[in-house]
């Protein structure tokens, strides 16, 4: 059998989503999971591109030992150079250089001959390799370049020193086949290929990341660049999720490869990344989605009690997906609720579980009976209160109804004191947002606002999530509570302090 080389960039590529940006510790809180998942590599970071991701990537490489820690740069000497303080504590440390190759970006981007591209491909090879044994080289817009002019400095990269290629779909242009046959001409066709390990990396403009990905690898690639939940750019990466299930269901194709992935993991680093990011997973997302394992027309229902296989072609406990649901409400003890998230997979100490309980306590008053959703919610809800916090909630009171104008009072907490302030508005969500803009002396341009409800019944737990613009940047996140007021305030308030601490 032969192993598939999992590739990560959630930390990177799929941190450059507009609205995705994290903080140094976020970033190593997601590093430390994907470590426990089994990936092979981590992207860290474009160290040259900000402090704050060369600190990201620094942060990674010190505390990060078991897997290989990657930084990106341009095929530019300072970019290099950085990339390399970035990573030099790393104990497997590799720089991941990238240079276009289509005739588009050549025309446009860099105004160069062909002749040029090679050179620089040759001299920062040698470079990047001067600083480090392990370099990845990507031929960026690999899909739309020439392909004589591809494999001619592919070629050159390999002879200076690149020991993994990577093609590049940079904006999922491609198709399967065309990934397919583009795959065999470079094994064919370059004469030093084997030389080097041959990977892919897909963007999912058309929707067919995954497919592209999943072809590349019965073509002959044997690593993927991939990022927890299709996290990326526009539309997004290849999802690891989807990649590793893929070749772990699809045996009677896939039986000749296998991953170092502990495919238990999966749902929790995707809750993680999902929290951390304020990008939400839809219901229907292929292995992690809400309705992934769920059944509700009566027909499926009734066969998949008699056997699971008819309408599930996964075990939903090998992704870390509880089967069934423990109902648990007001009159349930520590106990209880203790096993309930054991068998969710959290591991919560005893401090932390008094913490759960009482907020479990005071939804199960609001609430007759709580499902497996509202636990998890519970859980993101302490994961988010780890964050440093600079503006608090403390209190919020709103009057509205028909006929009148809205009115808010918000209290907010700051650096130890109460700030009040009251204000009017549309409606009692934009009544309470313009009183936290006047505690806070910021007034960000709300780009997009949802609510949804978490769990079902009248009584269900509400999701707000909110995407702000402040300073130039995009910011996002998300609350939940039983009060969708409550929630859209916490949201709001969570991505401004998002927003001020990067």
């Amino acid at each position: 059998m032969e192993k598939i080389v999992i590739f990560d960039t959630t930390l990177r590529d799929g941190e450059q989503a507009p609205g995705a940006s994290l903080t140094s510790e976020q970033k190593l809180e997601i590093a430390c999971q994907l470590e426990n998942l089994g990936v092979d590599v981590i992207e860290a970071g474009f160290p040259v591109s900000s402090p704050e991701d060369f600190k990201s990537v620094a942060l990674v490489s010190k505390h990060i030992k078991k897997v290989i820690i990657c930084g990106l740069a341009r095929c530019v000497k300072k970019d290099i150079e950085v990339a390399y303080q970035a990573l030099r504590k790393a104990k497997y440390m590799r720089i991941h250089i990238f240079l276009a190759t289509s005739k588009i970006h050549l025309r446009y981007k860099f105004k160069k001959a062909e002749e040029e591209i090679l050179e620089i491909a040759k001299k920062f090879t040698r470079l990047a390799r001067r600083y480090c044994a392990d370099i990845e080289f990507s031929p960026e817009d690999a899909t739309r370049s020439e392909r004589d002019f591809l494999f001619k400095v592919i070629e050159v990269a390999i002879r200076e020193g690149a020991t993994t290629i990577n093609i590049a779909d940079t904006v999922g242009y491609s198709y399967p086949q065309e990934i397919s046959s583009l795959i065999t001409d470079i094994l064919n066709k370059v004469p030093n290929i084997n030389k080097t390990l041959l990977s892919i990396h897909c963007h999912d403009d058309l929707g067919m990341a995954v497919g592209n990905s999943l072809s590349a690898i019965l073509a002959g690639v044997r690593q993927v660049h991939c990022t927890i939940n299709g996290l990326g750019e526009r539309a997004g990466n290849a999802s690891l999720e989807e990649i590793v299930m893929a070749i772990k269901t699809r045996r009677d194709v896939f039986g000749n490869f296998y991953t170092n992935i502990n495919t238990k993991n999966i749902y929790n680093i995707s809750r993680l990344v999902s929290t951390l990011t304020g990008f939400v997973v839809p219901p229907n997302k292929a292995i992690v989605g809400r309705n992934a394992f769920r059944h509700e027309a009566g027909i499926h229902q009734d066969a998949v009690l008699k056997k699971s296989i008819t309408y599930e072609i996964i075990n939903p406990s090998d992704v870390g997906i509880p089967s069934s649901q423990l109902v648990l409400g007001k009159h349930s003890g520590r106990h209880a609720l203790y096993k309930r998230l054991l068998d969710l997979g959290f591991k919560i100490n005893k401090d932390k579980l008094e913490d759960i309980f009482k907020k479990f306590k005071v939804l199960a008053d609001r609430k007759k009976e709580i499902f497996d959703d509202d636990l998890i919610a519970l859980i993101e809800e302490q994961t988010r209160t780890k964050k440093k916090v600079v503006f608090e909630l403390y209190s919020l009171k709103v009057t509205t109804g028909t006929k009148i104008n809205p009115q808010a009072e918000v209290s907010i907490k700051y650096r130890g004191k109460l700030f009040n302030a009251n204000s009017s508005g549309d409606g009692p969500v934009d009544a309470c947002f313009k009183a936290v803009d006047k505690i806070t002396h910021f007034k960000p341009k709300l780009l997009d606002f949802k609510l949804s409800s978490v769990t079902s019944g009248k009584d269900a737990l509400g999701e707000a999530n909110i995407v702000l613009s402040l300073k130039g940047r995009i910011f996002s996140s998300r609350a939940s509570s039983t009060d969708i007021i409550e929630a859209s305030v916490q949201a709001y308030l969570d991505a401004i302090n998002k927003a001020l601490l990067f």
